[in-house]
């Protein structure tokens, strides 16, 4: 069976982070996950707090909130914006990049960028 080092949860927060005015069908195809799972997903970040939903016309916008922390005990020390940002960095362009904004009116990096990791050797 195959498996991920990040839950579904952690990749919907992601692309909402990116897309927030995404539907729940944008959410669920890249992921893998059914619509109707990417809703549940929706559902468990927003009664948690780390998702907040805002209500334009027939659309939602939905708002990260990067100061609450990760809810595993071992990580409480984590919160979801410095996730977040270690997740989106990338190593390649150092450039000014534009923001995302989170519920709490901080910004995090854009995550439209891909994510690239060096691999180096360890000392």
């Amino acid at each position: 069976m195959a498996w991920n080092f990040l839950t579904n949860h952690a990749l919907v927060l992601m692309y909402i982070g990116k897309q927030p005015e995404c539907t729940g069908l944008q959410i669920a195809q890249p992921i893998g996950i059914t619509e109707r799972a990417a809703r549940k997903i929706v559902a468990d970040l927003e009664g948690a707090g780390y998702v907040q939903r805002e209500k334009i016309g027939r659309r939602n916008r939905y708002h990260v909130d990067a100061s609450l922390p990760l809810r595993h005990p071992a990580e409480r020390a984590v919160t979801v914006g410095e996730l977040l940002e270690l997740l989106w960095h990338d190593h390649q362009n150092h450039a000014s990049r534009g923001r995302v904004p989170s519920a709490n009116g901080e910004t995090l990096r854009d995550p439209a960028r891909t994510i690239q990791r060096e691999v180096t050797a360890s000392e």
